[in-house]
């Protein structure tokens, strides 16, 4: 089949229970979305696939979950209160604002009208918070003159807690609680050089546009690691981690992710070198991960802020270094979209059109459905029960039960899921202890003994 269109991940997504506008019935939010189950375990197995290949895999990786909020003199040293911005430009007859980039020419994308878009300015993403108790007071200063006190003054100011700043950013990308902790990782762990730091969790970025579902959000889900290597040996760490990323997108059933070697003039500020992996989204060919060379950026600025001390004392004696940072970075949620995008397909058969999820095995949010040929048996339930909750118990995979409407409707809800198989439990199971798996992809079936049954899926999945 032709690549899916955007509408048609949406509304699977919505139908199915993976993916909700936030707060919907009060007209959502744009930038922003709700998982429902089946997005939950989606991403929970995405994440923990993450996890085991570059954190628990590797000898030299170290896990962090850095706050959200921090001191602001975090983003003043790092640059991100003065240089995290994107250009803006404002439509004079609808007033919307848009990414100069996104403009293709003088034309509203909005309204339709030509020449009424401002000069663009810079806009920062970061979301500003205030932090401890902050109230507005309204003063008046009075003076005694002509017989009579009468007002000399009058302004309101804001009064805030003398310890804590009025006010912080929620963070735009999780590098920096890791940056930050440096010191605490070398004081504690004492780690051999090269190492990791690994985090994932939630960023937020106030995008003047956010659009196509989940690909451009205003809060989303990171998953990050910092390197630290020599400065002499970032080449080596990069095309270890280059290859790295794509044997991972493999995993996850992505197989034609590109590479682009992000221009100079195109990079973050903090970057040396960038290479963004991309995807054929439905909108187009677009950023799905990126592998960045910082150099000692963000340690040296740090470095600089605090008076501190960051350099690494290599064991051997030799000399002291600041180290240099390799950054591989994955949006989460941009990793759901690009999965549901490869995996979504449809066909025929017996005159009937079926879409289904053909997600890997390891990432599907349910292994294996449970299925009684027919609910009005007492027996066959009772049988199907009771091999669903062996199964359960047995595996630890994520196993489902079903048994309403009729059995051709189920298979269709399981394939549109992505659930791999489903396990069918008939009148001849009660007799000869055996069940037919169907296979999702190519509608295979075949009949396994009750014995077999749990090594079966164990080495399937």
């Amino acid at each position: 089949m032709s690549k899916p269109t955007l509408e048609d991940i949406v509304s699977l997504a919505k139908r199915r229970g993976f993916i909700f506008p936030s707060s919907e019935i009060y007209g959502g939010l744009a930038g922003v979305y709700d998982y429902g189950p089946l997005g939950v375990a989606l991403k929970h197995n995405i994440q923990n696939l993450w996890w085991s290949s570059f954190v628990t895999a590797w000898d030299d990786m170290y896990p962090m979950d850095a706050a959200i909020l921090m001191n602001k003199k975090v983003w003043e040293a790092s640059g991100h209160a003065t240089g995290f911005n994107d250009p803006m430009v404002e439509c004079d007859n609808c007033h919307s604002r848009l990414r100069a980039d996104h403009v293709k020419d003088s034309k509203c994308p909005v309204c339709g009208k030509t020449d009424t878009l401002s000069k663009p300015k810079q806009f920062n993403m970061m979301f500003k918070t205030q932090v401890g108790a902050v109230e507005t007071v309204h003063k008046v200063t009075e003076e005694f003159k002509d017989g009579e006190w009468k007002v000399k003054s009058s302004e309101d100011y804001t009064r805030t807690d003398p310890v804590i700043p009025d006010f912080t950013y929620l963070r735009p990308e999780t590098a920096q609680g890791m940056f930050v902790n440096f010191k605490n990782l070398l004081d504690t762990v004492q780690p051999d050089m090269p190492f990791g730091m690994a985090q994932t969790g939630k960023a937020f970025r106030n995008e003047i546009s956010p659009r196509d579902f989940l690909f451009r959000l205003r809060e989303f889900d990171m998953m990050e690691i910092e390197y630290f290597v020599h400065p002499d040996k970032w080449e080596e760490a990069f095309e270890q981690w280059r290859a790295g990323m794509q044997t991972f997108f493999k995993k996850l059933g992505l197989h034609s992710v590109g590479e682009l070697d992000v221009p100079e003039k195109e990079r973050a500020h903090y970057s040396k070198k960038t290479i963004d992996f991309e995807f054929d989204f439905p909108f187009g060919n677009a950023e799905l991960a990126g592998l960045a060379y910082r150099g000692d950026y963000d340690l040296s600025k740090h470095q600089e802020a605090t008076n501190g001390d960051f350099r690494y004392r290599p064991k051997d004696g030799s000399k002291p270094f600041i180290p240099h940072v390799i950054e591989p970075s994955f949006g989460l949620d941009r990793l759901v979209l690009a999965i549901l995008t490869e995996a979504y397909a449809e066909d025929e058969q017996g005159g009937e059109k079926r879409t289904y999820l053909k997600l890997p095995a390891q990432i599907a949010p349910t292994k294996a459905a449970v299925l009684p040929l027919v609910r009005t048996n007492e027996d066959v339930v009772n049988k199907a029960r009771e091999i669903y909750e062996n199964l359960k118990n047995d595996t630890g995979l994520s196993v489902a039960y079903d048994e309403k409407h009729s059995i051709g409707k189920r298979y269709r809800k399981q394939d549109e899921i992505g659930t791999p198989f489903c396990i069918t439990v008939d009148f001849e199971s009660l007799e000869d202890k055996r069940v037919t798996i169907r296979n999702r992809d190519d509608l295979s079936q075949r009949r396994v003994s009750l014995s077999d049954l749990v090594d079966y899926l164990s080495s399937a999945t």
